[in-house]
């Protein structure tokens, strides 16, 4: 009876981590990457007119 509980401490991990792993993703769908890229857009046309300035 005490491996079955060894057995049943591992099987509990893993639904476990499987529950949080698709809790943790749920707003990712929703998400877009577009304020990251017009962030990272920005970045790039601050460095580039920094780099022609000098």
């Amino acid at each position: 009876m005490a491996a079955l509980v060894w057995l049943l401490i591992p099987l509990v991990a893993a639904v476990g981590a499987g529950v949080w792993g698709s809790w943790a993703n749920r707003t990712r769908r929703a998400r877009s990457d577009g304020p990251e890229l017009d962030g990272y857009a920005r970045f790039r046309e601050a460095m580039e007119k920094s780099r022609s300035g000098s």
